[in-house]
């Protein structure tokens, strides 16, 4: 494994004073392939947004030389407002606003490399579609596509097959793999276990609290998915910033 990339050092995140994320420690290396995992409410979101900057921690830090462009993120599918009148070719061009910046033009060099990422993602055809006609699958290849034109070195991805067909999950998980081959550092909030156990060597299983971060083996072992449910359980919604642990 090579050098950490990104370290947490004591992270906590809050929301109104109450932590989401509380003393989490560790490091993501370089050119690793990490899953988040955790119950619903374990605060695997707001890890990631924090991890990318968008969140500002309560407490501890998360420390890298990385820039806001080297990180390329998908959000959660709710997130995404689908009544926006835009086309999956222009939606895909977004990923090549480092490139062109606010207000640039657009070069025929972005636009051939847009519609490769379409090709790429099995939607020859679709480039002039809009967004709202989409089925959640063909939605979330889009998103892929944008983030291949995006061409980051971070790249963050939450909870990316959730409501989406068996095929369009093993394609995703194909282009997953091949970031993984060309060197970039992916983290990603899942769900399914399996899924975790087949392709993402890293794990860091979170109940707000870390439970286990290291080789996915040994984090999503029986004992610690039973603590992480445990604490999940015990869960004061009003706890104050930094409660010690029950």
């Amino acid at each position: 494994m090579s050098a950490p990339l990104i370290r947490l050092s004591k992270l906590t995140v809050a929301y109104d004073r109450h932590p989401a994320v509380h003393h989490v420690s560790g490091t993501i290396a370089a050119g690793s392939l990490t899953a988040i995992a955790g119950p619903n409410g374990a605060g695997k979101s707001t890890l990631l947004k924090a991890i990318m900057g968008e969140l500002r921690p309560a407490e501890g830090r998360v420390e890298h030389r990385l820039l806001r462009t080297d990180f390329g993120y998908l959000p959660q599918a709710a997130d995404i407002n689908r009544r926006f009148p835009i086309s999956v070719l222009d939606t895909v061009m977004m990923g090549a606003w480092r490139q062109m910046g606010a207000f640039g033009r657009v070069s025929r060099e972005e636009m051939d490399k847009a519609r490769a990422a379409v090709s790429a993602v099995g939607l020859d055809g679709f480039e002039a579609r809009q967004i709202g006609s989409l089925s959640a699958g063909q939605l979330q290849r889009v998103l892929f596509a944008r983030l291949l034109l995006q061409d980051a070195q971070v790249i963050l991805l939450d909870e990316p097959f959730t409501a989406i067909d068996a095929r369009t999950t093993r394609d995703l998980i194909d282009i997953i793999t091949r970031w993984h081959g060309d060197g970039r550092t992916i983290i990603a909030v899942l769900h399914d276990f399996d899924q975790i156990r087949a392709h993402f060597p890293q794990t860091l299983l979170i109940a707000r609290e870390m439970i286990e971060w290291g080789p996915t083996a040994e984090a999503m072992s029986s004992a610690n998915l039973m603590k992480a449910r445990a604490m999940a359980e015990r869960w004061d919604e009003d706890a104050a910033l930094c409660a010690p642990a029950a």
